[in-house]
């Protein structure tokens, strides 16, 4: 007979590690459909490493494709840490992205040092209200988040729609589906002469190190952990369960919507339906990369937008699709699933007394 227990110990060196293997084992079995489609595996990578890090170009565009990648993963994390399944950062990140065009689109002319930090305050207040409105029906009418935050997606996105034929229609788009562009002095600064790469990216990067530092240091951390591992012993404790869900979820939301923000205001300049290719839902795979870790986050983003990025730059070498990045990615998380499974219980083969580890 075989049972399966919790593990009573964890070493760093499993937690390190998974995620670690995970991609390796994932870029392995990557390797059967390149060879199916009559391309040698180790050129294939050889391809996607210079198309990643073959000129200054290839790692702008890299870092670039980081960027949303690196919000949208630490509004998971931070989330998931606490037992909030945040599924809507995607919606969120169409929020803040509305909100960016709202008040940057000439509506206000304001200088730069004025109009950057106000279309960065307000599109990550836009991220945090989505995110709020499911988070106050799960803990005022116990609403499953799961399903609240997915269909409000839809939501949003048809509300973009509509604002996109309506007030946000820029009146020269020539009738296309397109937002009015963000005034020059309210883009984010660029980090490399004539490169897309944007300080969005410093932005995602120092919000990671605040929010490691806060998760580790801090009572607001300690109080998030505490929810996350057992709500009812943390209520127990006196924490304020409903507080600490709404806070992360302001957090969270906020993240997502900075997503958006640096999209529109740091690299295309003007809204539009397809401004994101899935960046909240990769979001989902990056935190779960991470270990929910937001240095871990990082680290996750890189590698995936490496993916993404070198898996183009493949495509046009040797002809072979693209999608392999989505066949990486996803055989990624099912691998990290998997070995998060496995870093926390153990098989117990009853009448052996043995474990398998």
């Amino acid at each position: 007979m075989i049972r399966i227990e919790p593990r009573q110990h964890r070493s760093r060196t499993m937690d390190l590690g998974i995620p670690v293997l995970s991609a390796v084992i994932a870029l392995a079995f990557a390797a059967i459909p390149l060879m199916a489609a009559g391309a040698n595996p180790i050129t294939a990578y050889g391809e996607m490493v210079k198309g990643v890090f073959g000129s200054v170009f290839a790692l702008s565009e890299m870092l670039t494709r980081a960027t949303p990648l690196i919000f949208t993963g630490l509004a998971a994390a931070l989330a998931f840490r606490a037992k909030l399944w945040n599924i809507g950062a995607e919606g969120q990140l169409y929020l803040g992205a509305m909100a960016a065009v709202a008040v940057g689109a000439g509506w206000l002319d304001l200088p730069g040092l004025v109009l950057v930090p106000l279309i960065v305050i307000l599109g990550a207040a836009a991220g945090a209200a989505g995110m709020a409105v499911p988070t106050y029906l799960k803990s005022r009418f116990g609403a499953d988040e799961v399903v609240t935050t997915l269909l409000l997606n839809f939501i949003i996105l048809i509300f973009l729609q509509m604002m996109l034929e309506g007030p946000l229609k820029d009146p020269m788009g020539l009738g296309w589906p397109q937002s009015a562009p963000i005034l020059d002095q309210g883009m984010l600064p660029p980090l490399m002469d004539r490169m897309r790469v944007h300080s969005g990216l410093i932005l995602a990067l120092v919000l990671a190190a605040v929010a490691q530092f806060m998760l580790a240091r801090s009572v607001w951390g300690f109080r998030l952990r505490a929810v996350g591992e057992n709500a009812a012993a943390a209520r127990h404790a006196g924490i304020n369960v409903n507080r600490s869900l709404f806070g992360v979820a302001i957090i969270s939301g906020g993240l997502a919507g900075l997503a958006g923000v640096s999209e529109v205001a740091g690299l295309k300049g003007y809204l539009t339906a397809d401004l994101s290719p899935g960046f909240g839902y990769t979001g989902i795979v990056v935190a779960m990369l991470a270990g929910l870790s937001p240095v871990g986050v990082v680290i996750a983003a890189l590698f995936i937008a490496s993916v993404f990025v070198g898996a183009d730059s493949m495509s046009r070498a040797m002809g072979v699709s693209s999608f392999l990045a989505d066949l990486v990615v996803s055989m990624s998380l099912l691998c990290v699933l998997v070995g998060g499974f496995i870093a926390r219980y153990r098989i117990i083969r009853s009448g052996t007394g043995r474990a398998a580890s």
